[in-house]
Order: C-alpha cells, then sequence, then structure tokens
C-alpha cells in the first residue's frame, strides 16, 4: 500500500503543493529502511522518516522547497552525537518537490493503483524530477517493493518500486476481537477485506480507512475461495460451526501465506478432528495456527490479543519477504566511499 498516494491527490487538487522526502540508502544502524517515505504538505506531513533531529531537519528542508522551490535534494545525515541521536547510522535521503501542475498524472496514478497496479520510480543525479511508471505486479520484477541506490563515480540513481504487494489480509468475524484485529491492522500496509453476516456490527463500528473494506454476506467461505494466493486469513466468527466451514475452504487450498484461528489447544483438537473426520489429510493441518498470536501474552482483552495477532503476522511477512528477497537479490550495496556527496 502507498499510503500517501491518496493525500499528496488530495493535496494538489486542493492547490497546494507537496514534498516527498524519501530514505533512498542507509548505513549502519537507522531508526527506517531505504524507501520509507514521508510527505509534507504545507502545514501537515503523512508518515515518518525516522523522528528525532533526523526529522526536524528534513522537513525543514522539505518547508524550504515548499517555500522557494526547486530541483530535488539528496541530503546527508550522521545520525551521531551532533545531530543529539545515538543511532550511529549514517541516512542518504532524497527531498523531491511535487507542483500542482502535475494533479492529473497523480490522478491517473492513484486510480491505477487502487485497482492493483504498482508504481516504479527512478531518480538520478541528473534529472530534474522523478519519472514515474506504472508495473504490473503480475509480471516478473514488479513484486515486493524494494528501493536501491546505485553509483557510477561521481553519479548516483536511485529506483524504486512501490505497491505491487498487497498484503492481504481477510478478517472473519467483526465481534470485539476482530473489530481490535482490524484496528491494529490497519496502519500496517494490509489491505483487508472485513468478512461477518451482521451489518449492524459494521455500522456500530463507523467509517473504515481506505484500505478496509467491510463485507456482509451469509456465504463467507466464497471469500476464502476467491481471495488472492498469499492471503492472509484470519477467523474469529461468533460460531465453532462457521470456523469449521472456515477452516476446512481455506485448508483445501495450499497458497495461503497464514491461517489463523482463534481459540485454545482444546478448539484445535475439536477443528482437527472434525476435519480429518470430513476427509481432510492431517499433514494440511499443520498450517492451521491455533491459537494465534505471537507466545508470552496470555492477556484476553481483545486489544491485546490484536497486538499479539497483529505482531505474528508481521513476522510471518517479513519472514516470508526475506526468503524472497534472498532468492531474487537487489543490486550490489555501494561501497561507502562511492557514495553521493549531499547537495
Amino acid at each position: 500500500m502507498i499510503d500517501w498516494l491518496p493525500a499528496l491527490v488530495r493535496t494538489l487538487a486542493a492547490g497546494d503543493s507537496a514534498v516527498l522526502l524519501t530514505i533512498v540508502h542507509t548505513v549502519g544502524s537507522t531508526p527506517r529502511e531505504a524507501g520509507t517515505t514521508m510527505l509534507v504538505t504545507p502545514g501537515d506531513k503523512l508518515g515518518s522518516v525516522g523522528g528525532g533531529q533526523l526529522e526536524w531537519l528534513a522537513t525543514s528542508a522539505a518547508d524550504a522547497l515548499l517555500e522557494v522551490g526547486g530541483p530535488p535534494r539528496l541530503l546527508r545525515f550522521a545520525l551521531g552525537p551532533t545531530m543529539g541521536q545515538a543511532c550511529g547510522g549514517i541516512v542518504w535521503l532524497a527531498a523531491e518537490r511535487i507542483d500542482t501542475a502535475t494533479q492529473p498524472e497523480w490522478q491517473v496514478r492513484a486510480s491505477a493503483v487502487e485497482a492493483g497496479m504498482g508504481l516504479r520510480r527512478r531518480l538520478s543525479d541528473t534529472d530534474g524530477a522523478s519519472g514515474w511508471t506504472l508495473s504490473d505486479p503480475r509480471l516478473a520484477g514488479s513484486g515486493p517493493d524494494f528501493a536501491h541506490l546505485t553509483t557510477h563515480g561521481e553519479h548516483w540513481c536511485f529506483s524504486q518500486q512501490l505497491g505491487g504487494d498487497p498484503f492481504p489480509v481477510y478478517v472473519f468475524g467483526a465481534g470485539h476481537v476482530g473489530s481490535a484485529v482490524v484496528r491494529a491492522l490497519t496502519p500496517l500496509g494490509t489491505q483487508i477485506t472485513w468478512v461477518d453476516g451482521r451489518a449492524e456490527l459494521f455500522e456500530a463500528a463507523g467509517p473504515q480507512a481506505d484500505n478496509v473494506r467491510p463485507l456482509v454476506t451469509d456465504q463467507p467461505t466464497t471469500q476464502i475461495a476467491t481471495a488472492p494466493p498469499g492471503a492472509y486469513l484470519l477467523v474469529m466468527t461468533h460460531s465453532h460451526a462457521l470456523d469449521l466451514e472456515l477452516c476446512e475452504a481455506a485448508c483445501l487450498r495450499e497458497d495461503f501465506a497464514f491461517l489463523g484461528l482463534i481459540g485454545s489447544e482444546s478448539k484445535r483438537e475439536a477443528i482437527s478432528r472434525q476435519l480429518i473426520h470430513r476427509g481432510l489429510h492431517p499433514e494440511r493441518l499443520d498450517d492451521l495456527t491455533c491459537p494465534i498470536g505471537i507466545p508470552g501474552i496470555e492477556g484476553k482483552h481483545p486489544a491485546a490479543i490484536a497486538a499479539s495477532v497483529a505482531a505474528q503476522i508481521l513476522q510471518v511477512r517479513e519472514t516470508r519477504m526475506a526468503i524472497g528477497h534472498a532468492t531474487h537479490p537487489g543490486p550490489d550495496v555501494p561501497p561507502l566511499s562511492s557514495l553521493p556527496r549531499p547537495q
């Protein structure tokens, strides 16, 4: 999810320019990784490049670009004692002004991203602005987000893939725990399909973020069948019988990223016996996580369960992404001596 994109389109449509602050490279310990982007608009900002003095200086540079304009700038920050930060690493950050005249182009990009497309970005030391192109996430090389800085002599080029990895999460159940889980997962880059047959629960929950799609249906197993490969499935309905149906439908697939069922060890045993009795091969149950949540958190409050579940899903996701990056490594990291000087 490109969380700053809708805000950028709204800002440009309102007649204001904005600045994208993007970390293009890091060395050593830093608070955020390459590819992290913060949007700075007149009087507001969305996201964070790491907080503290780093973010204050970066935001000040963005405010200057908003006031006087100019081409993209490359900034370098050593996060040591002179900056009042103890990370010890180094951050290279690009600051680029986006002018109101480009609003129609950004509207087209935003609509395409909402329809499932990704964005590719290229910015070099000789460019007056980034080049942006749409990418199809179904094609090779257009998958999970990446951000790479390459150098050649005194010249540099930053390339970035955004979107194309939608992080689909299906939450079955809109009770207290399901609602808490949706709230915990909403700001984490997820695309949430929230499924329940009780419309009044969604009405009570109120308006949802752009990345949450409440769905009222009396046939929730259909959503299991149509979920994209790599989806994260969380089963936490009010009915044991419905939980059983959803788990059976999920276990008939072998391409989901995670299947979690709320409940105890005894519930897992009961569900397992019933699924095996229905003909499911016992090995398929190895992919069922129940109880859900990271070990060591025993609290039963919905918010505590939600925090534990969100952390577990992030662990699974980052493990899968690390495996994917190891299988398809990016360009070599440039040596420190060749990295560009700040402008």
